[in-house]
């Protein structure tokens, strides 16, 4: 079959798929695009900043951001627009994990963003890209084992495309589409109370980068795929994507080393489909009152999902009679909840103050490893009018290990070893500084305790297989430098 017409029929498959976004309020989305046509000439005065393409490092908009101001724009007047952002960080463990010690990696993270307005005259039609070059080691791969990925930026060495999407706008920035590859961590699950910590949990978070294919469309894999966003008002909006479900494609090993560039644009695998319904109060630009927002949330794949305790032959992974293949189960679903709140706003400000978050999430225990999940936290901004710009957050987050996954813990002990040691869950307890010495130059002091590394013990399927992992204590710094 032709290359174009076997590309052809995947984003067919896929868009056909779509449909069944019904399980995912897809009849709100309907209903919302009816409501916003009648709203397209609502006041503009609403807070847009998490409409606008974020950057993967900081959270903040990549069109609008805090620059070192040594990276020169000579083609803004245009509509193009360059960005330049090094995040480096050392880390280390002085107890628990799989062993003790320390490492250092970093990112580089370089983005254009074009308003094809200004420069071909196209209407409220953009493009952005940005690209990764990391390096150094990751602690939580090498040392710790663990589910609450120590840094955002741990990953693989490479270099590597991430995004590159058009997004086209209809209205008073009413309706948006984004179409191409497209990350979800920064719109979906999301919450801007989290943007200070540097454990990667508190963006995408780890029931769904344990859970789906690859991590799901997060850093450092983005998929190919679209998002529609209407703003049904100012208060509620609603949002509704379908990517690629498995963006590094099937196969053993690392997806990293399956998809290492970036560059694969896979269409063909089962979607992913994801929904999200929110609701704002108070969050106009100027209003007095603190701010809130409540999401909720909805994941559907269609892909093949592999039972967490029994073999295809029907037996338990852990039998000498197992035939070695787990039995697999036939898609996946997941939800979540959202919540958010300003406690305290500095007088004349919208962005100071103090701001709490927690969110929770679930997900079918045969299928997946990580069946609950929730993290709470609150992050101070700017209390000192001497340090306007500093943050200081605190935050807990609990990821249990599944009841069919535990049951497989008990076979290995039954029949390997009585000794075996039983998963349970996995704690977060983290809290960071962020002090700013310039604009677009931080230095973010933190601390993290790991409660039962991987659940208490390594992976069964793994290399390393019945190895119990005890609670872990990392200590870093990270300097993120906007140029």
């Amino acid at each position: 079959m032709p290359i174009l017409e076997k590309g052809l029929l995947g984003w067919a498959y896929q868009v056909s798929a779509l449909l069944q976004i019904r399980h995912l309020c897809s009849l709100t989305l309907i209903a919302a695009c009816l409501l916003a046509a009648g709203n397209v000439f609502a006041q503009e005065d609403k807070k847009t900043d998490d409409d606008k393409p974020a950057d993967p490092d900081t959270g903040e908009s990549t069109v609008e951001e805090k620059t070192l101001g040594l990276l020169p724009n000579p083609l803004q007047k245009y509509g193009v627009k360059f960005a330049a952002t090094y995040i480096g960080e050392g880390l280390g463990n002085s107890s628990g994990g799989l062993k003790q010690g320390a490492i250092y990696e970093g990112r580089l993270n370089l983005a254009v963003d074009v308003d094809l307005e200004k420069l071909a005259g196209i209407d409220k039609l953009t493009f952005h890209a940005n690209m990764f070059q990391i390096h150094g080691d990751g602690l939580s791969r090498s040392n710790l084992q663990n589910f609450f990925v120590v840094s955002g930026i741990e990953a693989l060495p490479s270099t590597r495309l991430y995004e590159a999407y058009f997004e086209k706008q209809w209205g008073n920035k009413k309706v948006s589409l984004r179409f191409g590859q497209l990350a979800a961590d920064s719109e979906f699950f999301n919450t801007k109370y989290t943007d200070v910590f540097t454990n990667a949990s508190m963006g995408w978070p780890a029931i769904t980068s344990l859970d789906l294919p690859s991590g799901g469309p997060s850093p450092p894999l983005a998929a190919m795929g679209m998002r529609l966003l209407v703003n049904v008002t100012d208060q509620l909006s609603v949002l509704g994507g379908i990517f690629d479900g498995d963006q590094a494609g099937p196969g053993p090993g690392d997806p990293q080393e399956r998809n290492r560039y970036g560059v694969n644009f896979r269409i063909n695998d089962p979607p992913l489909l994801l929904g999200q319904i929110q609701y704002a109060w108070n969050n106009k630009k100027g209003d007095e009152n603190p701010a809130g927002q409540i999401k909720f949330g909805a994941w559907r794949h269609l892909g093949s999902f592999a039972d967490q305790r029994f073999a295809s032959n029907g037996v338990s992974l852990a039998s000498p009679a197992s035939s070695g293949k787990p039995l697999l189960l036939s898609g996946d679903i997941g939800g979540w909840m959202v919540f958010e709140q300003k406690l305290y706003r500095i007088p004349k400000s919208d962005d100071r103050g103090i701001g709490f978050f927690t969110r929770v999430a679930g997900a079918p225990a045969d299928r997946n490893l990580i069946d609950l999940y929730a993290d709470t936290g609150i992050e101070f901004i700017g209390l000192s009018d001497a340090r306007p710009n500093d943050k200081l957050g605190i935050a807990a987050g609990y990821a249990h290990v599944s009841k069919r996954a535990q049951a497989l813990d008990a076979d290995y002990r039954a029949l390997v070893n009585l000794n075996w040691p039983m998963r349970n869950f996995e704690g977060l307890l983290t809290a960071v500084y962020q002090y700013q010495i310039r604009d677009g130059w931080t230095l973010q002091p933190n601390f993290q305790y790991i409660i039962h590394p991987g659940g208490g013990a390594t992976n069964p399927s793994g290399p390393l297989a019945g190895t119990p992992l005890k609670n872990a204590s990392v200590f870093g710094l990270r300097t993120t430098l906007k140029f």
